[in-house]
């Protein structure tokens, strides 16, 4: 405890521009002590109660994304201009862990949306690009999707088979993107494709694709072990085709866009992981009181309680990994280089 204490005291990082700083991560800056407890609030309240049964009936909910639209929730790192809240990925990591706290599910469709559908788009696109792509998808109402992995690739981006062709003034996209989160319930996608072959992964390129859209189906969706109220499915391109201006960023810089938006998610991928490891302590710790054995709770005896404290190190331990990622992303000390 003694050393978590002095990492505590050790973290003093620069937020955004450095105008801002944390002088100890455990002293959030009020705005986002606010956030972080209107989230706590919403998924305990809305959230935590239906948890179960979404994921046991593979049900989108709806209602509760549309509310997080409203709170600022769906779109906490685009600027109040384009609709968003205007906010730094320290409060977007602060988000996604608590709603994830109250449903692993939701806390997914949350991650997604923010960081890998509008943040290439928030960062690649053009003007134009950014008020059709971005402003609609701010309040609930519509989610994104990301769609680089495929069938026989996996992880390795580079060897992407997904084609893309220039006929005239339009694109046409053929290929199968797999495993792609909030498929089902997206009204878009930013798609990767190969347009030159020749250049290996320097010849994939980005697209924005929306769904539904001629050309464009998913396959099934996919019956996971959990997380089942966000969807996943097979994203299937058959000749489908979009104009020339629903190109993300330059010709061939798909790559290098893959792997900048996937070090942000990251960050939202931990924040959600430790939402679940916090509801999971919390359980634990709850059932330790409930739980009789001799004629008390277990949660009484030493061993049950040494069990309980190390858990608890390791999740505030995984927090300030957490922040302090969110953090250098924020101050610009964490980019990816080519």
């Amino acid at each position: 405890m003694a050393a978590l204490l002095t990492a505590r005291k050790a973290l003093g990082l620069a937020v955004s521009s450095g105008k801002r700083c944390l002088s100890m991560l455990a002293e959030l800056p009020e705005t986002h002590q606010m956030l972080r407890q209107t989230c706590r609030d919403f998924a305990g309240r809305e959230l935590a109660p239906i948890a179960a049964k979404l994921d046991k009936e593979h049900s989108y909910p709806a209602k509760q994304v549309r509310e997080l639209g409203d709170m600022g929730v769906m779109a906490v790192e685009v600027p109040e201009s384009l609709g968003g809240t205007g906010l730094d990925y320290l409060a977007y990591s602060l988000a996604v862990e608590e709603i994830s706290r109250g449903c692993a599910s939701t806390g997914v469709i949350v991650s997604v949306n923010n960081s890998l559908y509008l943040g290439p788009v928030l960062k690649y696109g053009t003007e134009e690009q950014k008020k059709l792509w971005i402003t609609p998808f701010t309040t609930g109402e519509k989610v994104g999707c990301f769609a680089l992995s495929e069938p026989g690739n996996g992880s390795d981006a580079g060897a992407a088979s997904t084609m893309a062709r220039q006929d005239g003034n339009q694109w046409v996209l053929n290929g199968t993107k797999a495993w792609i989160t909030n498929s089902w319930d997206a009204s878009a996608a930013v798609v990767f494709a190969t347009t030159d072959k020749s250049l290996k992964h320097k010849g994939i390129s980005a697209f924005l694709v929306p769904m539904p859209h001629p050309g464009l189906s998913l396959g099934k969706k996919e019956d996971k072990l959990g997380i089942r109220a966000s969807s996943t499915a097979n994203l299937i391109l058959e000749d489908c085709r979009i104009p020339l201006e629903n190109m993300l960023g330059e010709r061939g810089m798909g790559f290098k866009i893959a792997m900048q938006t996937l070090d942000s998610g990251r960050i939202g991928i931990a924040s959600q992981a430790l939402g679940i490891a916090q509801a999971a302590l919390d359980c634990a710790a709850d059932y330790s009181l409930k739980r009789m054995a001799f004629g008390a709770p277990i949660g009484k005896l030493q061993a049950i309680q040494f069990k309980l404290a190390d858990m608890a190190v390791a999740v505030e331990g995984a927090r300030l990994l957490t922040w302090k990622a969110a953090v250098l992303k924020d101050s610009r000390k964490l980019q990816w280089r080519n």
